[in-house]
């Protein structure tokens, strides 16, 4: 009989142990992709962090009319996504470069040469619509009559 209250003792202390603890403030963790979003606000300058909806973030530049990180799912760790004028301008490849220098801890000087390379194969023979990788990245280029964009992104399998 002893024994049984010992048990029962032990068994009810660790379960008021375990109360107490989710009873505790816990610490509040961001999520990473807000991590990265203030990473990208504090690293380039005039870009400003929009609404957050559905895994994407918002960024306003105005280098770019559109900007957005995509947060981790099933097939990419993290995508970004910026459109510009049909034949984007230097300050917007810069851009993108530096954007993607940060989300994806590479050096800059290569993800210039991997934006210009991706934009460079657009035209005659290849289209307007050309997916290409460089340094393990996944990069899309495609340019319409009035614009052009690019999408980076890593897969998870990388």
């Amino acid at each position: 009989m002893q024994s049984f209250l010992c048990s029962f003792g032990r068994s009810a202390g660790f379960a008021m142990i375990i109360a107490l603890g989710a009873l505790l403030p816990q610490a509040a963790r961001a999520d990473r992709c807000d991590d990265v979003a203030k990473e990208l606000k504090n690293g380039i300058d005039g870009l400003k962090i929009g609404q957050t909806a559905a895994g994407t973030v918002y960024l306003a530049h105005p280098k770019a009319r559109e900007i957005t990180l995509g947060c981790s799912s099933k097939n990419f760790s993290n995508q970004l996504f910026g459109k510009t004028d049909r034949k984007p301008p230097p300050a917007f490849v810069e851009l993108m470069a530096s954007a993607a220098a940060i989300v994806f801890t590479l050096p800059k000087d290569d993800m210039v040469r991997g934006v210009n390379r991706c934009y460079r194969r657009l035209g005659i023979f290849r289209g307007d619509d050309v997916p290409s990788r460089y340094r393990r990245l996944d990069m899309r280029c495609a340019r319409t009559k009035t614009e052009s964009s690019i999408t980076i992104s890593r897969s998870k399998d990388q």
